[in-house]
């Protein structure tokens, strides 16, 4: 799965703050949450790797929603 398709299927897995409402990370994913590693920046690879890590500590599991267009 590239970037494009996964904006295409208007999904994101989104990792949200257990302390910090309204906080969180959001990544573009396909229907079964499944993030595309090799298609994000370096950063974003990071944040997902570190809210991935912090699931029960610093963030609740993640959920798989749709997109929000703006």
């Amino acid at each position: 799965m590239n970037t494009n398709a996964a904006q295409r299927t208007g999904y994101e897995l989104s990792f949200r703050s257990l302390f910090d409402e309204g906080r969180g990370y959001a990544f573009a994913c396909d229907a079964s949450g499944r993030v595309d590693l090799d298609t994000l920046s370096q950063q974003a690879r990071l944040n997902y790797l570190s809210a991935s890590a912090l699931i029960g500590r610093d963030f609740a599991s993640p959920v798989v929603q749709s997109r929000r267009l703006h």
